[in-house]
């Protein structure tokens, strides 16, 4: 039990900078679907879908490796540190310097010639996230959790704030709504035609930022790159990047598909980049799910290796799973219930059009996170082509259901895919799991819990009730009856935790 309590806290504390943090960065998506239409955050999100890709290649799995290797017994995780390092830069310059040298090409390849300083900014964006990850893992492996998360918060606050200087108090004095005596001096700095430009360049000077707020992390370093030491690092790492690019088709891919695959007349009142734009603001009503599973993965990826020496870890590591699932489920079953109330963050009843499909991604980041979960065997047997392996089996689901989905239900059939494609990649980690490393996870238990949670937003979706307070009433109702049904089944274990 004190093991598990000290994963909730370290949990907790990365969670400061993840929940929190993003929390905060998620106020931007009522004032991007207030200030921007579907079609122009449809730009938005099409690009970092290619970043996202390309934030893989530029760490290629070395982060995964330096934990591994750093917690190896007697290792000095400086020489580690160095080395990877000093990897990392020399690598993100080199890339970085071929995408800016391309980016006419590239912007003329994505459709937007007249937006090449976009794919400038977001190399510029990869370089400097690739190179203080390295740092931000060192504080991690130093237990370091409070300065990480600050670290993070204030980069995500000064995000925030940016955009909403930029975004709505310059655009509404420019508009002249009010503070007319500002106006000369807004006028000076703001350019309403920059549009969706301000985004990547705050993204941009936001990270720069990071550079000198892990000074410390950054003065002790020494450039360093030893093959010997290198070369079975990147043997550990590289199915790890194949299984990072893999993951990343099943995140992103679909808004290029869906981009690139609806039929032109599926709905008749926007373009498919709108389509995009709206698939997208509703995607980020799963955050909350999503933002779990990070602060999660944050404590767990460390937690896991120092406990794989345990004789007793494959029980905690079944404790945490179950406790996991629960508090997934329930965030499933609570936003899925109030889904006319998050609705309200987006802005536009145009966005508000695809909110439906909002049940169906937060029960697949349920089964993603259990994946991220399961994952432990392998990476904990050093067998982690198995993850390559999964990851590309799911990778191939996700391209297959959207190519048959998408001309069927649009962005529904997005939704679905990812679905689908999760749900089979925990089957396919558990399965594997239990030849090679077996984990006495309750099964039963767990999947009693997430079929309770799945007919339970049924019954808060499929019966209407007019009047909104008692409306209102029966959804926390339906919340209440899997927090008591949790409480009965697990209160004593609950009591001494």
């Amino acid at each position: 039990m004190s093991i598990a309590k000290k994963l909730v806290g370290q949990t907790a504390a990365y969670g400061l900078s993840s929940i929190v943090g993003r929390a905060l960065n998620y106020l931007l998506v009522p004032v991007y679907t207030a200030v921007f239409l579907p079609e122009e955050y449809g730009v938005v999100s099409y690009l970092y879908a290619f970043v996202a890709f390309f934030n893989i290649m530029y760490t290629y799995g070395m982060e995964t490796a330096f934990f591994r290797f750093a917690n190896k017994a007697g290792a000095d995780w400086r020489k580690y540190y160095n080395q990877v390092l000093s990897l990392i830069i020399c690598s993100s310059i080199t890339f970085t310097a071929i995408l800016i040298l391309a980016s006419g090409a590239i912007a003329n390849y994505i459709g937007y010639p007249e937006q090449r300083e976009y794919v400038v900014w977001l190399a510029l964006v990869l370089a400097i996230d690739a190179i203080v990850a390295i740092p931000f893992a060192r504080l991690r492996l130093e237990n370091k959790a409070i300065k990480f998360a600050g670290i993070k918060l204030t980069n995500i606050l000064l995000t925030v704030g940016a955009n909403l200087f930029f975004l709505v108090l310059c655009r509404d004095i420019y508009q002249g709504d009010y503070l007319q005596g500002l106006r000369p001096l807004v006028t000076s700095i703001h350019n309403p035609a920059f549009g969706v430009g301000y985004i990547f360049l705050i993204n941009l000077v936001a990270n720069a930022l990071l550079l000198p707020m892990l000074w410390r992390e950054f003065r002790d370093y020494k450039f360093h790159l030893s093959k010997e030491v290198i070369q079975p690092m990147w043997q550990y790492a590289y199915p790890l990047l194949f299984m990072g690019l893999a993951g990343m088709v099943n995140e992103v891919i679909d808004r290029i598909l869906l981009e690139q695959w609806l039929p032109e007349s599926f709905y008749p009142n926007m373009s498919n980049m709108a389509a995009v734009g709206v698939y997208s603001a509703c995607y980020k009503l799963s955050i909350f799910m999503t933002l779990t599973i990070q602060a999660f993965r944050y404590a767990a990826e460390p937690f896991f290796f120092s406990q794989a020496q345990d004789k007793n870890s494959p029980q905690t590591f079944a404790l945490v799973m179950k406790w996991f699932v629960i508090a997934c489920a329930f965030i499933f079953l609570f936003i899925s219930a109030n889904l006319e109330d998050f609705a309200l963050l987006l802005r536009s009843q145009e966005y508000r059009e695809g909110i439906m499909v909002v049940p169906v991604l937060l029960l697949a980041n349920l089964f993603l996170g259990v994946y991220y979960n399961l994952s432990v065997w392998f990476k904990l047997t050093d067998k982690t082509h198995f993850g390559t392996y999964i990851s590309f089996g799911g990778a191939a689901v996700t391209i297959i259901f959207n190519l048959l989905l998408i001309p069927v239900l649009g962005y529904m059939g997005s939704a679905i895919a990812t679905l689908i494609c999760y749900l089979s990649m925990a089957v396919a980690s558990y399965l594997l799991g239990n030849r090679h490393y077996p984990i006495p996870y309750p099964v039963k238990t767990i999947l009693a819990y997430v079929l309770l949670a799945t007919g339970l937003v049924w019954l808060a979706l499929e019966v209407e009730i007019q009047d909104f307070w008692l409306r209102h009433a029966y959804h926390l109702g339906i919340c209440a009856v899997f927090a008591i049904v949790v409480w009965l089944r697990e209160r004593p274990r609950f009591l001494k935790l």
